[in-house]
C-alpha cells in the first residue's frame, strides 16, 4: 500500500483465503512488527483491500465537500469548508446534521439547491438539522426539517425496530451498551416497570430479548407515547405492555414489579420512592438506577523514594500504574455514591 493510504488509516485487517489474516503494512516496515518467531509472516499483495470504517465514513464527507465546492465555485473559502459537517446521524433515508453545520450566511443564499446537493451527496432523501435540547423535563429536541415533509423515521437497533418523529422525539444512540446489557438479562416471567420509557429504549429490549412477561411503561411526553405505541406494535409485543401516560411520580401502581428501570440522567432520584413502592412486597426486586457520577480524575502524586544520600533508585510511574491509580479513585467515587 502507499504510505499516504496507511497513514490515513484507509484500510483495515482482513481475512484472506487459506485461513490467513492480512495486516496493511509498508514493505520497509515489515521487519519492525516484532512478531514472535513462531508466527509465520510473509508479504503479499492484495488487489482489493477492505476499506476501514474511518475510510468509509470519510468517503461521503469528501464527496459532500467536493459537491459543495462545485456549487459555490469562486465563493468557496476555508471558513465555508469548516462549516461543512464531518459526521451526522442517519435514520433510513433521513440524515440529521449537527447543530454547528451550515451556519454561515452564504449558505442561506443557496436556497433549496443547497439541501438537495447535500442530500444527494449523502445518499439521503430528507434532511434535518439538530438544535439544542429544549429546556424542561420533556427533553424535547429542537430539530428543523430542511428537506422533506415528514419527520417520521425507522431505526433498527439490536434487532429491535424503533419509529419516531425526529422533530418531536430524541433518539439516544449513546446508551446502546446498557440496552445490550438489559437485553441479555434473564427476565422470563418477570414484571417490569419502566418509569421513564420514552419511545421504548429499554422497555423494548426487556420485552423482545430479555423475555419479560409484562411491562408497565411510564411516559409523560405525548409525542414519545405515540412513538412507543407504534414501536410496541412494530415489534409484536403490544399485548405485554401497558402504557401509563403522565407523571411517573403520580403512578398509581403498588406491589407489582420484579424490576424497575430508572433510565433518567443526570439523576433519577425523584423516582426512587415510586420505584420502591411498585416492587413486590413479598419478594422485593431489582432497581436499575441511572445517574451521572462525575469525578474528574485528580492528579496522582508520586513520591520519590530514596535515602538522604540518594543511593536508592527513584521510582518513576508507568502509564499503566497512573491509569490504575486514577481508576481506583474513580471506582471509590462510584462506591461512595452507591
Amino acid at each position: 500500500l502507499e504510505e499516504e493510504q496507511l497513514l490515513n488509516g484507509r484500510y483495515r485487517l482482513q481475512e484472506v483465503p487459506g485461513g490467513l489474516m492480512a495486516l496493511p503494512v509498508l514493505e520497509e516496515k515489515l521487519s519492525q512488527l516484532g512478531l514472535p518467531p513462531e508466527i509465520p509472516c510473509e508479504l503479499v499483495w492484495i488487489q482489493d483491500p477492505v476499506p476501514s470504517r474511518t475510510a468509509r465514513r470519510r468517503a461521503p464527507a469528501q464527496k459532500l465537500r467536493d459537491e459543495l465546492q462545485q456549487l459555490l465555485d469562486e465563493k468557496w473559502s476555508e471558513e465555508l469548508e469548516r462549516d461543512v459537517p464531518h459526521a451526522w446521524q442517519r435514520h433510513g433515508d433521513l440524515v440529521v446534521l449537527s447543530e454547528d453545520s451550515f451556519r454561515a450566511a452564504l449558505w442561506e443564499e443557496q436556497g433549496p439547491a443547497l439541501w438537495e446537493t447535500v442530500a444527494l451527496a449523502l445518499g439521503a432523501r430528507r434532511l434535518a438539522r439538530r438544535g439544542r435540547v429544549l429546556p424542561g423535563g420533556m427533553r424535547s429536541p429542537s430539530v428543523t426539517l430542511l428537506l422533506g415533509q415528514d419527520g417520521w423515521v425507522e431505526h433498527v437497533d439490536n434487532g429491535i425496530r424503533y419509529t419516531f418523529d425526529v422533530t418531536k422525539c430524541m433518539f439516544s444512540p449513546g446508551n446502546i451498551t446498557e440496552k445490550l446489557r438489559v437485553a441479555s438479562l434473564p427476565c422470563s416471567g418477570e414484571v417490569l416497570v419502566d418509569l421513564y420509557a420514552g419511545i421504548g429504549y429499554f422497555t423494548l429490549p426487556y420485552l423482545v430479548h430479555a423475555a419479560a412477561a409484562f411491562a408497565h411503561a411510564c411516559e409523560w411526553n405525548g409525542h414519545a407515547v405515540e412513538a412507543l405505541r407504534r414501536n410496541l406494535v412494530l415489534n409484536g409485543v403490544q399485548d405485554r405492555c401497558r402504557i401509563h401516560h403522565g407523571d411517573s411520580r403520580q403512578l398509581d401502581l403498588r406491589d407489582v414489579a420484579d424490576r424497575v428501570n430508572l433510565g433518567l440522567i443526570p439523576s433519577s432520584e425523584e423516582g426512587w420512592p415510586v420505584a420502591c413502592r411498585v416492587l413486590k412486597k413479598g419478594t422485593g426486586g431489582v432497581l436499575h438506577i441511572h445517574h451521572n457520577v462525575e469525578t474528574p480524575p485528580t492528579p496522582v502524586l508520586w513520591a520519590e523514594r530514596g535515602s538522604p544520600e540518594g543511593d536508592e533508585e527513584t521510582q518513576h510511574p508507568t502509564e499503566d500504574s497512573v491509569k490504575e491509580a486514577q481508576g481506583a479513585r474513580i471506582r471509590r467515587e462510584w462506591q461512595r455514591w452507591a
